[in-house]
């Protein structure tokens, strides 16, 4: 019988074939650890975006709502307490809302939310101290009764320009466009029908949850009312104001009565 003996080519060309098959190995395996180091990246921003999408919700209900407990606010996004508080505590950690202690019947207290400045701020607002002091300015250059033309000038400016964009229709459809335009220039607004009383009239609640004017307001109150002259002409309805930032609430809201002429 005869035998093939191995020389010493063959051993290296084993060694060599022996070495390519542990190099493919160890790339196939760095290769896998890649991936999967990837695939947890994606993840974590992803959760990462998940977490920063549910701050600003919560941000917003407190905008509207002024002041809530967790246990509203885990109802409202469908998430579990435990992980609302800690939104809440990392919101407040970075100093956007805080907390107050309510006693409510015989149990432990609970702790209520609400809005920090900081926090409000993190809502769209167009006007800061320049225009205050812009407006001061004016009034020095002026006068106080010409500055106030000027404001109510653009006001009604303003009315035209909303008036083209709503068109005709009924009072509903101008408010839900009037929503639409406003919440595009970066007002959190809301409107809803309300109960009549029985008089027979139909009427509606429009709310506006951060003011775009609000430093201008504070020391010039004269151009809030001029915005509510602005909404009564745009909507051609009577229109109340229920609510004011200006006084300490944290909305400001109008009651629009459906007396318009469609």
């Amino acid at each position: 019988m005869k035998t093939s003996a191995i020389t010493a080519t063959d051993l290296k060309l084993g060694a060599k074939l022996g070495l390519r098959q542990d190099v493919s190995q160890d790339v196939k395996k760095v290769a896998k650890q890649d991936i999967k180091a990837g695939k947890q990246d994606i993840r974590q921003d992803i959760r990462q975006d998940a977490r920063q999408d549910t701050k600003q919700d919560i941000l917003q209900y407190l905008l509207k709502d002024g002041e809530v407990t967790a246990q509203d606010l885990a109802e409202k996004l469908d998430i579990s307490p435990q992980a609302i508080r800690k939104h809440l505590k990392d919101l407040e950690t970075e100093g956007l809302i805080y907390h107050t202690s309510e006693q409510v019947g015989m149990g432990r207290p609970q702790f209520v939310y609400a809005l920090t400045a900081a926090g409000r701020d993190r809502f769209p607002d167009s006007y800061d101290q320049f225009a205050v002091n812009f407006l001061d300015t004016l009034i020095d250059t002026l006068g106080k009764e010409q500055v106030s033309a000027v404001l109510e000038k653009q006001w009604q400016r303003k009315a035209q320009s909303y008036k083209s964009q709503l068109g005709e229709g009924s009072l509903r459809q101008k408010l839900e466009k009037l929503a639409a335009i406003r919440q595009a220039e970066g007002y959190v607004t809301e409107w809803f029908p309300v109960e009549d009383g029985g008089k027979g009239e139909q009427s509606f609640i429009f709310t506006e949850y951060n003011c775009a004017i609000a430093h201008v307001a504070e020391s010039f109150p004269s151009v809030c009312g001029h915005e509510l002259e602005m909404f009564a002409s745009v909507l051609d309805c009577p229109v109340e104001r229920t609510h004011w930032m200006v006084n300490g609430e944290h909305r400001c809201g109008y009651l629009v009565k459906d007396l318009c002429k469609v």
